[in-house]
């Protein structure tokens, strides 16, 4: 048996090392809020993945004629 499982006082500490905060409840964690997008918002982004997809793949399809 050990000589700590009879001692009040001891305390088994579950933080993970270097850390000196608790982890919190799941039920009191905040995250940021997650706002709605606009069209601009989505239409730019396509755009950017069209580019992007162009010069994946366009590029090379180019220099291989």
């Amino acid at each position: 048996m050990s000589d700590h499982a009879d001692d009040p006082d001891h305390h088994e500490d579950h933080a993970v090392e270097g850390n000196d905060h608790p982890e919190p409840r799941p039920d009191h964690r905040q995250t940021a809020p997650q706002g709605p997008y606009t069209n601009r918002m989505v239409g730019i982004g396509a755009l950017v993945a069209l580019v992007g997809l162009l010069v994946v793949f366009g590029v090379p399809i180019l220099l291989t004629l």
